[in-house]
């Protein structure tokens, strides 16, 4: 870190941003409810929503962790990226309509209407699996940087890191929820692109290379592949593009994380207008992520600087040690925008599910002031259980941290991805309830047993995010087993 980049200085810096954030809690909770807190009284404007998710759904992962999977894959991801536009489209013309019809506040409660008890309880307590795993992913990348870049200069313990910052998210949040969220991700996005743009203006300074040589620089290098061939590798085009699509129909339209701040749309027209928006601006914004990888793994060799073993920490160790104290002191504030603009959504989508999906709050719960005490529990429970997570992630994680994110999600939002499908594609009706859980965690368990001797099986084919279709078939499979024909059902 720069001499005049002291560990007070980012201290302190940090904590003018956290007050700046205290204060628009401040102003954006007063007089809130629990109606405030699940969908801001349904009164968000849709561009703020659009432009905040930018920050939610990016995070720290892909801040520090998409530049840094651009030494091992190149552009790849922007295949996925390609087809995150196909998901979006789905949510925005197929799950939304559905959601905004039934008034939902948590979208599990469709499969209540739809498929009955079993299915709703599993779908929802699914969502928190994946969501607490997903959340405590983004918030161990981001404390493990704080960690090497302030903490470990003041001789501070990684737990009391932890701590530190899941105390300052649960604060700005604890009252307001998504009110607060919406105008809060929408400066922390903001943070996050200043971030974002000054670190590749500095860096291309140091390199001498105006914006056009910044970019041929950039298409010339080994790492600006964006298409790959082949049908038993990974990284095929098909393979990325499908998993992009499927990725973003359940990571964020099967995810009451992302779909909460949509439902706090006044209509389902402007949640349509927020979607697609959104969509629009991720495909840029990832593309830019990616130039900033292959800028510092160009930079690193220019310089001669040792790339780490964990290329996650490859920004941060050059934001740290080579650019100027102002561009480090963006970066650090880029850096806490982007955890906190995924994490504060976090906290409060995973108190809003269980609230609703399983202590079973009515709509006047929802809409009133009463059981507020009860909610604000759920928050502190959700808080340690991350905490929890974290630490043990610290243990165990040894790969790049966006890899690790959705080889996750493969397993544990396929059966909520088979679980929707059903609801909306089939007719059927559920037989035996009981069933669904164990079909639900039977499934992720065979895809588990393929994805570690898919090359053994299927000669040498590795298995990449097509494992999440896979996932989701066989859970569709299990509840048509299942069930029976709608006709012979009461209704």
């Amino acid at each position: 870190m720069p001499e005049s980049l002291s560990p007070q200085l980012v201290l302190i810096c940090i904590g003018l941003y956290f007050l700046l954030l205290l204060s628009v809690s401040y102003i954006t909770s007063r007089n809130s409810t629990n109606y405030s807190f699940f969908l801001g009284d349904k009164k968000s404007p849709w561009f703020v929503v659009a432009f905040g998710m930018i920050g939610a759904s990016l995070s720290g992962v892909t801040f520090i962790s998409v530049p840094g999977w651009v030494g091992s894959s190149q552009f790849s991801y922007m295949q996925m990226v390609l087809g995150y536009m196909v998901g979006y489209v789905i949510i925005a013309y197929v799950l939304m309509p559905i959601y905004y019809r039934l008034n939902l506040t948590s979208i599990y409660t469709f499969l209540h209407h739809r498929l009955g008890l079993f299915p709703y309880k599993t779908g929802a307590a699914f969502f928190l699996l994946s969501r607490t795993i997903g959340a405590a992913f983004r918030l161990f990348l981001i404390a493990s940087v704080l960690q090497l870049l302030l903490f470990d200069h003041m001789g501070v313990p990684f737990m009391v890191n932890v701590l530190i910052t899941i105390l300052l998210i649960w604060v700005y949040t604890f009252k307001g929820g998504i009110k607060t969220i919406v105008w809060t991700d929408t400066l922390q996005t903001t943070f996050m692109l200043l971030s974002l743009f000054i670190s590749i203006y500095i860096l291309a300074g140091k390199l001498d290379l105006d914006f056009s040589g910044l970019i041929s620089t950039i298409q010339s290098s080994d790492y600006s592949q964006v298409f790959f061939g082949g049908w038993q590798k990974a990284n095929v085009f098909w393979k990325q593009f499908i998993g992009g699509a499927l990725i973003a129909v359940t990571m964020t339209g099967l995810d009451q994380d992302m779909m909460q701040k949509n439902l706090s749309c006044r209509n389902i027209g402007d949640a349509q207008k927020n979607m697609i928006t959104f969509s629009v601006i991720l495909l840029v914004v990832n593309l830019i992520f990616l130039c900033l990888g292959a800028l510092l793994f160009i930079y690193a060799t220019t310089m001669n600087i040792a790339i780490p073993e964990k290329t996650d920490m490859l920004f941060p160790l050059i934001a740290a040690n080579e650019l100027p104290v102002f561009g480090g002191i963006i970066f650090i504030l880029g850096l806490i925008a982007a955890a906190y603009s995924s994490a504060d959504s976090a906290l409060t989508s995973l108190t809003t599910s269980f609230c609703i999906d399983f202590l079973n709050f009515s709509s006047e719960e929802e809409k009133g002031k009463s059981n507020q005490s009860t909610r604000l529990i759920v928050h502190i429970v959700f808080s340690f259980v991350l905490f929890a997570l974290i630490m043990l992630f610290n243990e165990i994680n040894k790969e790049n941290v966006i890899k690790e994110l959705f080889r996750a999600a493969t397993y544990t939002y396929g059966p909520l991805l088979g679980l929707f499908m059903f609801g909306i594609i089939s007719k059927r009706k559920i037989r035996d309830g009981w069933l669904v859980p164990l079909i639900c965690i039977l499934a992720p368990t065979i895809c588990y047993i393929l994805y570690k001797n898919a090359d053994k099986i299927l000669n040498n084919y590795q298995m990449g995010f097509e494992l999440l279709l896979f996932n989701g078939l066989l859970t569709f499979a299990g509840l048509y087993i299942i069930s029976k024909k709608a006709i012979h059902e009461k209704t």
